[in-house]
């Protein structure tokens, strides 16, 4: 089974929650927005610490590194069957300054050319009840959790 640890950044402005996504880079993504976007999250091995992999993950897709006090949220279990671990973290970064890591992808699909991306174009603010029409159906769960909790105190 694979497994991704992520990170589910998020900052209240007034009484407004915000929470941080990022969209994929490549051409496959380019157009696409509803359900595309995602946590900065990535895989990781046997034996690693997932909250380690997410930050590492985070640091890797926004060029920024993350710190605080990680709240883990319960995990998502994607389509593909991909359990998703994530930590909901205060914080503020600026989305304009994402500089991404690069992958190498399949492009076009099936060619054997490969063609190397960032693995996020671009990282933006959303207020709830827009991140859950953006954000992977899936990983809108983890938008919920956190504010119910965010609601409780």
């Amino acid at each position: 089974m694979k497994t991704s640890a992520g990170i589910l950044l998020y900052r209240t402005i007034g009484t407004q929650l915000q929470v941080f996504l990022v969209h994929p880079g490549g051409p496959f993504w380019k157009n696409k927005d509803e359900g595309a976007w995602s946590i900065p999250k990535g895989e990781f091995e046997m034996g690693e610490n997932p909250l380690d992999a997410a930050k590492r993950e985070f640091e890797e897709e926004t060029g920024q590194k993350i710190d605080g006090y990680f709240i883990p949220l319960e995990p998502v279990k994607l389509k593909s069957g991909k359990v998703i671990y994530a930590w909901a973290v205060e914080g503020d970064i600026d989305a304009n300054h994402i500089n991404s890591n690069l992958i190498e992808i399949p492009w076009p699909p099936k060619s054997g050319k490969m063609l190397q991306v960032p693995e996020v174009d671009r990282g933006e603010w959303f207020d709830e009840a827009t991140a859950m029409t953006k954000i992977n159906s899936a990983q809108a769960k983890l938008v919920e959790q956190l504010a119910k909790m965010i609601e409780k105190a």
